[in-house]
């Protein structure tokens, strides 16, 4: 694969990208919502408390909270792309796009980089306002900055991998469908798992301690690595350009 050739095609798409106020909306709302909204409901929590309680409370919220910084990654991307392929469509651009000399790998990689880096900086814009309001809350309870810690490390780790996830998921469902809105649509079905993964967690099926996380980090970069495989298998430039005439 040329990287020069892969990263050319992901400019193109953040050119693209800049103008849509879907992706937009996505990348700014989340983070806010859940780097803000999550620690007023923090600190509204510990403050009902006695110390003590609080004392106990306050780190079980915030590492259940954190979880969410993964789910965002799984959530933002079907924003983009799943536009990736079907936009292009609708855009006239795509025919230029395949008819070029680049392999369908340079392509793919194009498409992940450019799906994958708004998410993933996206995510970690909030991790790092919620890190922030969380210490600001917590310290005086805690007597100690709760963040950064070894927790919210691995958290961080997971997220591009999950984001990874969801971006070749997501390009695999673009590259078969012919309307943006149900591409979307189909994506967002991924965050089903992970939604049942957080109730796990929170019935101590599957806690996300430190060494689950890290189990959930190695299964993931698996499945990305399956998944690059399998959509470079099934990208028939050919047949998507005569199935959208």
């Amino acid at each position: 694969m040329d990287l020069q050739s892969a990263w050319s095609v992901a400019a193109k798409d953040f050119r693209i990208y800049r103008k849509k106020i879907n992706v937009i909306r996505a990348s700014i709302a989340y983070p806010l919502i859940v780097g803000v909204l999550f620690p007023l409901i923090l600190n509204y929590s510990i403050q009902k408390q006695p110390t003590a309680v609080a004392v106990a409370l306050a780190p079980s919220l915030m590492d259940s909270f954190s979880i969410w910084f993964i789910i965002g990654a799984i959530i933002i991307p079907t924003a983009i792309a799943s536009y990736s392929l079907v936009g292009e469509k609708l855009q006239k651009s795509l025919e230029p796009l395949l008819a070029t000399p680049m392999t369908d790998g340079d392509i793919l990689l194009g498409k992940s980089i450019s799906g994958l880096l708004i998410p993933v900086a996206s995510v970690y814009a909030g991790a790092i306002i919620f890190m922030a309001l969380c210490d600001h809350f917590t310290q005086g309870v805690l007597g100690y900055l709760y963040y950064p810690n070894w927790h919210m490390g691995v958290i961080l780790l997971v997220v591009p991998l999950a984001s990874l996830m969801s971006v070749e998921i997501n390009i695999i469902i673009s590259a078969r469908m012919t309307d943006a809105r149900s591409a979307q649509q189909l994506g967002t079905l991924l965050i089903l798992p992970f939604v049942g993964l957080y109730l796990a967690a929170d019935l101590k099926i599957f806690p996300f301690t430190n060494t689950n996380l890290l189990i959930l980090a190695g299964a993931l970069a698996l499945i990305d690595i399956a998944f690059f495989f399998v959509s470079k298998a099934t990208f028939q430039r050919e047949e998507i350009l005569t199935r959208w005439k």
